[in-house]
């Protein structure tokens, strides 16, 4: 009888609505996926900070939003939130090594962001134009983690096969 192995590679996509539940469900799937890939060390970290990415996405915008997880097969997790909206906010408006003071404790938001500064690995964030009828495409948020355990050593060594 022939194991069967999961793929180190996978992608989970999900289209949410402009909805003010959005961050819940996007929070629920992220727990799925990851904890079905055994992923539990980064679960907490990615779930706070994808549900602070959908949460922008539906304040900042008046259309839907999607949500991509991305496994890269090298110990590391890429989540990309997508919305309506050009506008790319710091911290990710800038390279990753710049970095964004914290927001004073009195203002009313800001948090979010900074936050994913702190926990992710990388970040950035692409504007994605105008489509063929003048209209905003949108940007793309995203971040990436690692996930203790495996080594980029190790990830290229697997990907390598036997020797």
């Amino acid at each position: 009888m022939a194991t069967v192995v999961p793929p180190d590679t996978w992608v989970y996509a999900l289209r949410l609505p402009h909805d003010p539940r959005a961050a819940r469900v996007a929070r629920m799937t992220v727990r799925a996926a990851l904890g079905g890939h055994g992923l539990h060390e980064v679960l907490d970290v990615v779930e706070l900070l994808t549900s602070e990415l959908v949460t922008n996405a539906y304040r900042h915008t008046k259309g839907p939003a999607s949500l991509r997880l991305t496994a890269l097969g090298d110990g590391r997790l890429r989540v990309g939130v997508w919305d309506s909206s050009p506008y790319i906010p710091a911290p990710f408006d800038k390279p990753p090594g710049d970095r964004v003071r914290p927001v004073c404790e009195n203002a009313g938001g800001g948090r979010g962001l900074f936050l994913v500064q702190e926990c992710a690995d990388s970040w950035g964030g692409w504007s994605l134009g105008d489509d063929l009828l003048g209209r905003g495409a949108g940007k793309l948020l995203w971040f990436e983690v690692g996930w203790p355990g495996i080594s980029q050593a190790e990830a290229l060594l697997s990907k390598a096969g036997p020797h």
